[in-house]
């Protein structure tokens, strides 16, 4: 019998284009001699699936079931691929858990606590040969507040909502006379928001999951962006940054790399496929950590997609090992 799987996108937030896209992916690259997949969009207010008819269906929230004609389908599993909240921030995840239900990313604490950016740090920062910048948790935007950045931190710095993601609502600051303004466009986004200091290094970014029961992590990509740094816009949109996958690593790099994003990846208690982001400091090469992002976009062109083929494997035996992981 094939298992049932729903594929989970759309979302609350500004990245559920991204979600659709993602999802559009793995819809078509997911290996159907396995699973019988249904796409269930989920927005505010409005959870439901598709029929091929064109027919709306709307999803029983007391059990996360469909009624296609008399047929009531139930799920064996969630592949979740939905970005921002309420996928990635640990509500889906609650959810779910209460119903019993597996699903492919990482349970409700550890998603919860990856979505703000402060609190992910604090967690991390003790682990061996990862480096962190200087920072400050904002959790208003008051004239103390300023005063307070401009007294512990040094220009130039970035200012970037503390639980959002695909760079919504960044900026880099450069002169105390952007700060005001960098503010107020990332606490539009976020209720906090996280101010720290630049790091002159390469970006890389690097894919890590379990699957067969090992974490494996892969080869890291190097961004090179036109860009001041690598935002929304460097992200998604074509020829604006340049990808390398492997990106330029020594020998040395690769394995602390390797050891670093391991540890994380133990010490947050991740499940899936996760993506965490670093740069290694021009003068000394020292990794200091960014972000990890436990909803990694599946687009085609996506880092992960790039690291996976870079090993040799194809994209849909990582998602098949994603999914049977999650049975485990």
């Amino acid at each position: 019998m094939k298992k049932k799987i729903a594929l989970v996108t759309g979302g609350f937030t500004g990245e559920s284009v991204i979600s659709l896209k993602s999802a559009a992916v793995v819809e078509k690259t997911i290996d159907r001699d396995r699973y019988d997949v249904y796409k269930i969009l989920i927005y505010p207010g409005d959870w439901h699936f598709v029929c091929e008819s064109g027919e709306k269906i709307p999803v029983d929230l007391n059990d996360f079931s469909i009624a296609i004609g008399d047929e009531k389908i139930t799920f064996d599993g969630v592949f979740n691929i939905l970005h921002g909240s309420p996928g990635e921030d640990g509500k889906l995840a609650g959810y779910f858990d209460m119903l019993e239900i597996p699903y492919t990313t990482c349970d409700q604490l550890t998603s919860a606590i990856t979505m703000n950016k402060g609190y992910t740090k604090a967690i991390v920062q003790d682990i061996p040969e990862l480096h962190i910048a200087q920072s400050i948790q904002l959790f208003g935007n008051t004239e103390k507040n300023r005063k307070r950045i401009e007294e512990e931190l040094n220009l130039p710095l970035f200012i970037k909502p503390n639980n959002g993601g695909s760079s919504i609502g960044m900026s880099k600051v450069k002169t105390w006379e952007e700060l005001s303004e960098a503010l107020e466009k990332a606490f539009a986004e976020d209720k906090q928001v996280l101010v720290e200091e630049f790091v002159s290094g390469r970006e890389f970014s690097v894919g890590v999951f379990r699957g067969k029961g090992e974490i494996t992590v892969l080869p890291a990509t190097e961004i090179v962006s036109s860009k001041e740094f690598f935002d929304f816009e460097a992200k998604y949109i074509p020829g604006v940054c340049e990808e390398i996958t492997p990106g330029r690593m020594n020998e040395e790099e690769i394995a602390r790399v390797s050891r670093v994003a391991s540890r994380v990846y133990e010490k947050l208690n991740c499940r899936g496929a996760v993506r965490i982001d670093y740069f290694l400091e021009k003068e000394t090469g020292k990794f200091f950590f960014i972000e990890i992002n436990t909803v990694p976009g599946q687009t085609e062109t996506s880092l992960i997609s790039q690291q996976i083929r870079a090993i040799g494997m194809e994209v849909k035996d990582f998602y098949t090992q994603l999914i049977e992981e999650m049975f485990v």
